[in-house]
């Protein structure tokens, strides 16, 4: 199935325009996620939108949104009064100036958007702000409206379309100083700072997102399997903590635990790639058909058969 776009409109640049779309790129969905149940009955949890004082459920026809003044005094405001306020950016990106990539803080970063042509006409247009970008090497901002608010995007190329990623506002970002300022200045010797540089070169290498495992998603796939296969549910070993109190004495043990080699015949793990999702790793359901790659190769005794 083709991807839903979350929002479709202009991009604009001056007297150039494309019509695009943009869909989100990442997603959660992936993830293991819980219902609520009651106790007594194993049933789901259901919530009501209910008046907060006659307790009576309130249709979704009849709910409007409202700002509060004061407690109990609210104003009204409707959707037809917040359309009227629509601005341009509703539905088009105007690019509004071209930045450095060193000059966005990183603490302004929301979430990333891949943008592309919307349909068979504009490719030409699109291509040629997508290579003045990347010929220019810097990112492109602009406004676009999602979820009723406007917010600030920031463009970049990636091979064939665009990366836009949602910006904060000023007001959004908390000052630093309000936690920093209790941090005591403290005298970093050569020594230590020798010591620190050594373990941060033997631990030196690419970032590569491929290596990282999330061990706690694998840790709950694992736990529901094991109580759908009706085992015993045993918490494991937590690690000792280490007894060094001096700093300098930690540094040096660091050191030399980061310089000890790896243990003959135990190669490096391999992260677990999951290609088509971490659901995959859960137990089938009995009474569904395997999976077809399932049923042409018999999974090894004791592994974990792929979801149905």
């Amino acid at each position: 199935m083709a991807p839903r776009a979350n929002w479709k409109g202009f991009l604009r640049l001056s007297l150039v325009t494309c019509p695009v779309a943009l869909y989100p790129a990442t997603s959660e969905s992936e993830k293991i996620s819980f219902n609520q149940l009651n106790r007594q009955t194993g049933h789901r949890i259901k919530y009501l939108k209910v008046d907060a004082d006659t307790g009576d459920e309130v249709p979704n026809e009849d709910i409007v949104k409202g700002y509060q003044l004061e407690k109990d005094q609210f104003i009204e405001v409707t959707k037809e009064e917040l359309e009227e306020i629509a601005l341009e950016s509703t539905r088009t990106i105007e690019i509004d100036e071209f930045v450095d990539r060193t000059d966005i803080d990183p603490r302004y970063l929301i979430r990333p958007y891949y943008i592309r042509p919307d349909g068979k006409v504009g490719h030409d247009a699109f291509a040629v702000i997508r290579e003045t970008i990347r010929e220019m090497d810097k990112v492109a901002i602009g406004r676009v409206v999602l979820t009723n608010r406007e917010h600030i995007i920031a463009l970049e190329p990636m091979d064939k379309g665009l990366v836009g990623t949602l910006l904060r506002y000023p007001y959004e970002v908390r000052s630093e100083q309000e936690y920093f300022d209790e941090i005591q200045d403290v005298k970093v010797t050569k020594d230590m700072l020798d010591l620190a540089r050594h373990i941060v070169n033997q631990k030196a290498g690419r970032f590569d997102p491929e290596k990282f495992e999330d061990h706690y998603e694998t840790a709950l796939i694992e736990l529901i399997n094991q109580k759908r296969a009706g085992k015993p549910i045993t918490p494991k070993e937590k690690p000792a903590a280490t007894n060094v109190v001096n700093l300098m004495e930690a540094l040096r043990r660091s050191v030399g635990q980061e310089a000890a080699p790896t243990k003959a015949g135990k190669p490096a793990k391999k992260p677990r790639k999951a290609a088509a999702g971490q659901k995959e790793m859960l137990m089938s359901i009995a009474g569904k058909k395997p999976a077809k790659d399932a049923a042409a190769k018999k999974p090894a005794a004791g592994a974990r058969r792929k979801s149905a």
